[in-house]
């Protein structure tokens, strides 16, 4: 016997989803600073758009976030900005599409000396683009860049994600 969700259920949901039932997404967002990698890189969420059209990040350089040559450390810089695209995409397009980050790719410009910052974008034309696609091909992967500056705007970093989008199969 096949067993899955017609819909999402809370027995079926993680902990993060359940949060943001509890929560809404907002307050999630904010309450991801006690997210334990994010509590101890002090990754928070500055800046979130009241339509999550976009999130608004900021990372210290602190002792424990310091690579051996005293910048920021790379799989810090990646942690900052792993899960935004994602949830952004995934809690704007609700629960009639699966989500999930399919790949990522770092880019390092310039040593982080000091504070950094990202801003996740995911327009309205980008959402429409991924639904069309959806409904076209059935499965699609966008593509997201976001840059990492320091507080002077200067690029430290560039991330892209890839995530895989489909919609939720009712009948399995």
């Amino acid at each position: 016997m096949r067993v899955g969700p017609k819909c999402i259920n809370s027995a079926l949901m993680t902990f993060l989803q359940q949060m943001t039932e509890w929560l809404g997404p907002r307050r999630l967002f904010w309450a991801m600073r006690f997210y334990p990698p994010y509590l101890g890189a002090g990754i928070r969420v500055r800046n979130i758009d009241p339509s999550l059209r976009y999130i608004e990040v900021e990372m210290p350089l602190r002792p424990w976030t310091r690579n051996y040559v005293g910048t920021q450390f790379g799989g810090s810089l990646y942690s900052m900005c792993d899960p935004f695209f994602m949830l952004l995409v995934m809690m704007r397009l609700g629960p009639a599409y699966i989500v999930w980050d399919k790949s990522a790719q770092i880019d390092f410009l310039k040593p982080g000396r000091g504070a950094v910052r990202a801003r996740f974008d995911v327009s309205e034309d980008q959402l429409k683009r991924i639904k069309d696609g959806v409904e076209r091909e059935g499965k699609v992967n966008p593509v997201f860049e976001v840059t990492v500056a320091d507080l002077e705007g200067i690029p430290i970093a560039r991330v892209t994600k890839t995530l895989s989008v489909r919609r939720r199969n009712r009948e399995s």
